[in-house]
């Protein structure tokens, strides 16, 4: 849309005020608010603002920033009240020289999407967001009380959990977002909503805009939705697996290929070799907090051991069918991200590791379609070759130090910004007393 379109949009939606929005390097959306009446100005111009605050941005000497709207991503936040009616946009970052501003993670995204184009293709990602309704529990303090007790596909006519997330699909419907379906999952408690896959920066964006919208729409039913990805012990935790394909501009599916096997191109088959060369290095962006390894554990249904598969829903990456005729749906799965991960760092860091395997042609091991991963003996998964993914923050992120071209697809400024949060909050968490070593130790030694 150009900014006469913006701009009736906004009459005819009574629009009062505009958040302009972008995230911090660890995926933290950040607002400015500005009145209706200076938007045409903001569309025109852009927006000044200090950077030095936020996360992974700018030092106290370079700290103007210059946000510039991106038109396209106009939607109004359906739940703010008819009087204060609000509308939000992403932006892009800008340094005072009018270069893009390297720290940017949504620019990340967009340099990689660009090299991607200079190809001919284009990445397309359909991510699956898990999360948890809760009941608050008294207090300040937020204990986990699952909203439901529900399982997985679980349906009632006078179930509340069913009311509130269709309220939800209602709502991300309204904002652009085409949803496809929405499920009770495993855990009590526990919801996915799925949306029609993209281009890997409007899902990115789409993934953003779920989360803050299904916060809002759950606390306005008197509920905490969380995204984090092991909320309670015991119980399945949330993920984000995110399926993926290359299309060429025409839309062609680039790794389609009925006659072969699993029905996967050769392009595809080095992406997925790709990925999984990278996997321990990746699990740092992907899976980026203390409490993303508390998910990624055998036992549950996430993966922890790295490989690839048709049928095993343990493996890392799985190739999901389809009917004959379908051959546009032809994709791959990747199950170890969560959705506490920066979407736009996750995307970028997954298809750069799928565009190495491409360009050095790489094999990935054979698929474990057959086998149960989890009932093999360690010395006997040691022989096969499959590895496990990192089992902290901390290990995870001493991969990803050894990884260069994974930092290169981020870029040096993004890198070292999200490395130097990540590592503060490993140790902020190393040191911290929890209420299990209070429980433990306290009277027993």
């Amino acid at each position: 849309m150009n900014a006469k379109d913006i701009l009736a949009h906004v009459a005819a939606d009574h629009v009062k005020f505009i958040s302009l929005q972008f995230t911090d390097v660890t995926g933290v959306v950040k607002s400015l608010d500005i009145p209706v009446e200076r938007l045409e100005g903001c569309i025109e111009n852009g927006i000044w603002f200090d950077g030095s605050s936020v996360e992974g941005f700018a030092r106290i000497q370079e700290s103007d920033m210059h946000l510039r709207m991106d038109l396209d991503t106009y939607a109004v936040l359906p739940w703010t009240p008819l009087e204060m009616r609000r509308a939000r946009f992403f932006c892009d970052i800008y340094q005072p020289d009018g270069s893009p501003f390297p720290g940017d993670p949504r620019g990340a995204l967009k340099r990689t999407l660009s090299a991607l184009r200079d190809r001919g293709w284009i990445y397309n990602v359909g991510p699956e967001p898990e999360f948890f309704l809760f009941k608050r529990n008294g207090g300040e303090k937020i204990h986990p009380v699952p909203h439901d007790v529900g399982g997985y596909f679980d349906f009632s006519p006078n179930d509340e959990a069913v009311r509130v997330r269709t309220e939800l699909m209602d709502a991300l419907r309204s904002m652009g977002l085409d949803v496809e379906v929405g499920h009770h999952e495993v855990a009590l408690g526990q919801h996915e909503i799925d949306f029609r896959f993209d281009d890997a920066l409007r899902t990115a964006d789409n993934v953003l805009t779920l989360k803050y919208t299904v916060k809002a729409i759950a606390a306005q039913n008197g509920l905490v939705a969380s995204f984090m990805p092991k909320p309670i012990f015991g119980i399945n935790g949330s993920g984000m697996h995110v399926h993926q394909s290359l299309s060429d501009f025409s839309g062609k599916n680039l790794f389609s290929a009925p006659n072969h096997g699993m029905c996967l191109s050769p392009l595809a088959i080095h992406f997925i070799a790709g990925q999984l060369a990278h996997a321990r290095a990746l699990a740092g962006v992907v899976a980026p907090s203390v409490n993303s390894y508390k998910r990624l554990v055998p036992g549950y249904e996430a993966p922890v051991y790295v490989g690839w598969a048709q049928t095993n829903r343990s493996a890392l990456i799985r190739i999901p069918r389809y009917m004959p005729g379908q051959e546009q749906a032809a994709r791959t799965e990747l199950r170890c991200p969560d959705p506490s991960c920066n979407p736009y760092l996750a995307f970028t860091a997954m298809l750069a590791a799928g565009l190495d395997g491409i360009d050095r042609q790489l094999t990935p091991p054979e698929p474990l379609n057959n086998v149960n991963v989890y009932e093999l003996e360690p010395d006997i998964r040691l022989q096969m070759g499959i590895e496990e993914l990192p089992g902290s923050l901390l290990e995870a992120l001493n991969e990803l130090a050894r990884d260069g071209m994974l930092q290169q697809s981020l870029g040096s400024e993004v890198y070292a910004a999200f490395q130097r949060a990540k590592l503060a909050e490993w140790d902020e968490y190393r040191t911290h007393v929890t209420d299990w070593e209070i429980e433990h130790y306290l009277e027993l030694t």
